[in-house]
């Protein structure tokens, strides 16, 4: 619980809702029903485990927010999260209504325990900790199997790191939902270059048939096709889509978009986390993946 004034307001309540829903209860020492309201939320405070932050105002001390939140009854309580009102009641309510309103806005304790080990995981693989990174996300995947972003976080790394039978257990929770998840799209898209390319069985040496074949003809897009997807079991990112690239200009929309659908997918995978920024920021792009957008746009838009 935290004592919210002028001061303090910015930090402990616009910015602070930016990382955790802060619940913001107007209220005042002669309210009769502020002082049944309050112990109630403090005891959901501790009873949520860090879901959210209770800050109070004093209404009567701080009149210049009251003013600016449009108080005209207390108890009032507002629910900020990323530095915006997003829900609200007024008047005393039972632990049992009060419970029911934030369920409705918070994640619930498995989802925040699975961004978690998330974020773990991340500050693991800039560490270069792969071992404690697979172990966050697959715990993250575990706690929560709905958390889309672990999961794409998790398959690519056990991908990255050339085990494929394990991705592939990893993925099939997922794999239905393909077709509608465009990051989850992305990795089968992975997994269908790797079984593409184990079916072909290609020798070593392959590269060099696949240059004389474009060579030869710079049209045979099925060979410049696979020579793509050979480069991604590879993990020669920059390569394929500079290969992709070479059919998208010379055919926008070949196969049903099949070169598009792998550039975009590419772009997905080797897209790195984006830092945390204040609210409000946009993060950075990679300088990589911005370049070939840009690529892509200005061939799409020709």
């Amino acid at each position: 619980m935290m004592d919210i004034t002028v001061e303090n307001f910015e930090t402990e309540v616009i910015a602070a809702s930016a990382q955790v829903p802060v619940l913001v209860d107007f209220w005042a020492p002669w309210c009769g029903p502020c002082k049944t309201l309050g112990p109630v939320l403090e005891q959901l405070e501790v009873e949520y485990a860090g879901r959210f932050k209770l800050a109070k105002i004093n209404s009567d001390e701080q009149q210049q927010i009251a003013a600016m939140f449009g108080i005209r009854s207390i108890p009032t309580c507002y629910l900020m999260i990323n530095g915006q009102p997003v829900d609200g009641f007024a008047g005393a309510q039972s632990a049992g209504q009060i419970r029911a309103f934030l369920d409705k806005h918070l994640p619930s304790a498995e989802e925040l325990a699975g961004q978690e080990q998330e974020e773990a995981a991340q500050q693991a693989l800039a560490e270069g900790d792969t071992d404690a990174a697979l172990e966050r996300l697959q715990h993250a995947v575990a706690t929560d199997p709905a958390n889309d972003e672990a999961r794409f976080d998790y398959v690519r790394l056990l991908l990255q790191l050339g085990r494929e039978d394990d991705a592939k257990v990893a993925f099939a929770p997922v794999i239905a939902k393909a077709a509608a998840v465009q990051r989850l799209g992305a990795l089968k898209v992975w997994l269908d270059a790797i079984d593409s390319v184990a079916v072909a069985a290609y020798p070593a040496g392959v590269e060099a048939e696949f240059d004389a074949k474009i060579t030869a003809n710079r049209r045979d897009f099925d060979t410049r096709f696979a020579r793509a997807r050979w480069l991604m079991v590879q993990q020669r990112w920059t390569d394929a889509l500079d290969e992709l690239l070479e059919i998208l200009m010379r055919d926008k929309g070949w196969s049903e978009g099949a070169a598009r659908k792998a550039y975009v997918a590419i772009l997905d995978i080797i897209e790195p986390p984006k830092p945390k920024v204040a609210d409000g920021q946009i993060p950075p792009e990679d300088p990589t993946v911005a370049s070939y957008r840009r690529r892509l746009s200005s061939v799409v838009l020709s």
